[in-house]
């Protein structure tokens, strides 16, 4: 029995989806903040909802799964990061790569330039492998450990270590949304990452003052001696810290990003290269350390945080925001195919008259696409398409496009909770969305630094005559 052609159905009208979408976000704001009901459910709701619209479009039942499936099957390079990341953290944790770099990294401890440090740290890894998510799953992971032991609140932690991975993986040539931006709008990469420095450099001047004056207010915190001779104490009993083998398996993870290989193999090889040191140089049990790929244990070095932080890892640890991924990513299938969002950019783009509208215009249509369908990929592909022949129109140049679509969609994603990236931010940080989002400075100014530009006509690369 061939499928049906869901492209061939009716299109929403203006109103439909207007009604459709304010369902959609009222019951995701006023059940997780009113009603305090859990995101799943919620998302569970929304497509009892959406599927309803689809349904009264024509849309059969089969119509509505083959819409969810693509929606799905559209972001199956983030699942199986997702379950990757799992594991990497976990055969980090068993190899003494986190353990090492928390213990040297105890060493240099300084309060007042902490969180400007490892802004570039994240900054710079982030770039150097092209993924914020192996970035916040590695050394956002240590950083959150020893902002424990000074007494940094977690909050603030996680929005530097958000906002320096974001700044890399949007700046990274060898970062997926950077590539999938530019081939998106028809730019040329390096003509992509170009027009970007025009509003990110800015922004990340910005974001590191802000972070270089709230670490001046933790200038006067003691360092607890003792206490992190303790832990320093208890990682030796429980590992061998020598960074010339432990810090390997991340070793082989940049090197291999550098070369350009996929972020499936380089974090593959990098798992089993932990695995190897786990088992030969740490001796550790070999069913212990292929169980802790599934769910990884405490560590036992006899102190509580501690043990929780070389506990963590392991695919199980994913579950919650895999499963919530795969439920957002099924809604935004609909949202996304039947074109309830389509009608409402199409209507907003064709009121749009002046360059500073329609950049701002761009980047609030990520934010909405990101909300819709919880995923940035999604939002960039159909961003660029609906926008495409509005800034042509305007005469300027394809990078711009790119440039304000990543600035709505790649920026905003990590400020959503029920996206795959703020998802995974919140799951591996272990700090909710909301409670670092007001600290991811870099993902607040961004979009406003490129909106002030347009209207000061700054960074409006034009079209070339030919």
């Amino acid at each position: 029995m061939a499928q049906t052609d869901v492209t061939a159905q009716k299109e929403p009208s203006f109103l439909q989806a207007i009604v459709c979408m304010l369902g959609v976000f009222m019951a995701i704001s006023l059940g997780m903040f009113i009603f305090e009901i859990h995101i799943h459910t919620l998302i569970f709701l929304c497509l009892l909802w959406v599927g309803g619209h689809a349904a009264v479009l024509g849309y059969t039942f089969n119509d509505i799964q083959q819409m969810m499936n693509k929606g799905i099957s559209n972001a199956l390079p983030a699942i199986y990061i997702f379950i990757l990341i799992g594991m990497v953290i976990a055969s980090f944790m068993q190899s003494g790569t986190i353990a090492s770099l928390l213990y040297y990294g105890l060493e240099i401890l300084n309060p007042t330039v902490f969180l400007v440090s490892g802004l570039i740290l994240c900054s710079v890894m982030s770039i150097t492998t092209g993924t914020s998510w192996g970035t916040v799953g590695t050394i956002g992971v240590v950083l959150i450990s020893m902002a424990e032991v000074i007494g940094i609140p977690l909050a603030i932690v996680a929005g530097m270590i958000v906002s320096g991975a974001t700044f890399g993986d949007k700046l990274s040539p060898i970062s997926d949304t950077t590539n999938l931006a530019a081939m998106s709008a028809g730019t040329h990469l390096y003509r992509h990452i170009y027009a970007m420095l025009y509003t990110t450099v800015p922004a990340f001047v910005l974001t590191l003052i802000i972070f270089t004056l709230i670490g001046m207010q933790y200038s006067d915190r003691v360092l607890p001696v003792q206490e992190i001779a303790l832990i320093q104490s208890g990682l030796e009993s429980v590992f061998q810290l020598s960074l010339w083998v432990t810090a390997l398996p991340l070793v082989c993870m940049l090197v291999m990003s550098i070369k350009k290989y996929s972020p499936v193999v380089s974090m593959s090889c990098s798992i089993v290269l932990a695995m190897l040191i786990a088992i030969i140089y740490q001796e550790r049990n070999i069913i212990e350390v292929f169980n802790a790929l599934w769910l990884n244990q405490p560590g036992n070095t006899g102190i509580e945080n501690i043990d929780t932080l070389l506990g963590r890892g392991g695919i199980y640890s994913m579950a919650w925001t895999l499963l919530l991924s795969i439920m957002a990513l099924a809604l935004g299938g609909i949202l996304h195919q039947a074109k309830f969002l389509s009608v409402i950019l199409a209507h907003l783009i064709a009121r749009i008259k002046r360059i500073r509208t329609l950049v701002a215009t761009t980047i609030l249509s990520g934010l909405a696409s990101n909300m819709g369908t919880g995923e940035a990929y999604v939002s960039i592909i159909l961003n660029c398409q609906l926008f495409k022949d509005a800034y042509h129109k305007a005469h300027l140049d394809s990078a711009v496009l790119s440039r304000s679509v990543e600035e709505g969609s790649t920026l905003t994603t990590a400020l959503i909770p029920w996206t795959t990236a703020g998802a995974f931010y919140a799951a591996t940080l272990g700090i909710p969305v909301l409670d670092y989002a007001p600290y991811a400075f870099l993902n607040l100014l961004n979009p406003l630094v490129s909106i002030a530009m347009a209207s000061l006509g700054i960074g409006l690369l034009r079209l070339h005559p030919r």
